[in-house]
């Protein structure tokens, strides 16, 4: 009979938020994988675990990967811990529960901190929905695409930033956010020196150019507003005649009522005003052609 992965949640920073669950499970586990040993053997010191442990990292998830499922797959229990929060995300533990579903191994999660969700909840921004991207990517295409499609994203936006990199990370979503986009930088989560700096991302860029950030931080920035969403749709047909919109409809066979509905939507007006303005111009033409005729 195959064993089981638990998926371990530790502790972000106070070492208080470890559950007692996740106590107990890392010393009935027959085998723990961890992130990084020389970090974990910290924690796990801390709670008198004395579990065997092995490494399981970005650098040999596929090859240890393997190897672990076939200790699963041998009936053993193995819980996988990353260096702070819950596996599994924005860290390789990914691949692991892929390879664990696709032979067959249960996954199972014990839940407890993650960085991501403790600062959107204490960010002050919006909570209904949100959009996770960890970090940005390193490679300037991938990177570029991202930021186009979060230049559009109506949701509150989580991203992960190490501090030698805020400022710039802050000044090229400023760029390409919007500079008075609303930003909440959380750092040093859950310990002492714990700060949420609630700002726009321009003001935040200038403010940690004097004030040195430390700390891993998290970046909650709200999400377009559905205003700006419809004022730059309404850009878009801004240098297109009434007459010119209703064409772009009518040329896909739409019919003319529905054709002056969608026309009114896309440039915010009632319909009566698209109906009025047609039966306007429509009347001068005839008056037009009578005279010259």
């Amino acid at each position: 009979m195959a064993g089981i992965l638990y998926l371990c949640a530790t502790p972000i920073g106070n070492l208080e938020d470890m559950t007692f669950r996740a106590v107990r499970i890392l010393k009935e586990a027959d085998l723990i994988a961890a992130e990084d040993t020389r970090n974990s053997i910290k924690l796990l010191n801390h709670f008198d675990i004395h579990t065997p442990m092995t490494s399981y990292h970005e650098h040999n998830k596929y090859e240890k990967g393997a190897k672990l499922v076939e200790r699963l797959l041998d009936g053993e229990k193995i819980a996988l811990i990353t260096d702070a929060g819950t596996p599994g995300i924005s860290d390789p533990g990914e691949e692991l529960v892929r390879m664990c579903h696709d032979a067959g191994v249960a996954v199972t999660a014990v839940p407890g901190a993650a960085a991501c969700i403790t600062a959107l909840t204490i960010s002050g921004l919006s909570t209904r929905r949100f959009a996770f991207e960890a970090f940005l990517p390193t490679e300037k295409k991938e990177r570029e695409t991202v930021l186009d499609i979060l230049a559009k994203e109506q949701r509150t936006i989580i991203i992960y930033e190490a501090p030698h990199r805020l400022i710039r990370t802050l000044k090229l979503l400023a760029e390409r956010l919007g500079g008075e986009r609303r930003v909440s930088v959380c750092r040093e989560l859950t310990k002492r020196h714990e700060t949420v700096y609630q700002s726009t991302l321009l003001n935040a860029a200038s403010y940690y150019e004097t004030h040195e950030p430390k700390g891993e931080c998290v970046l909650i920035i709200e999400g377009l507003s559905r205003d700006a969403v419809e004022q730059e749709e309404r850009e878009k047909w801004a240098d297109m005649s009434i007459e010119e919109h209703m064409a772009y409809y009518l040329d896909r066979g739409m019919e003319r009522k529905e054709a002056m509905r969608k026309t009114a939507k896309d440039r915010g007006v009632p319909k009566r005003e698209i109906y009025n303005y047609l039966e306007k111009n429509k009347k001068d033409q005839q008056q037009n052609s009578n005279l010259t005729g």
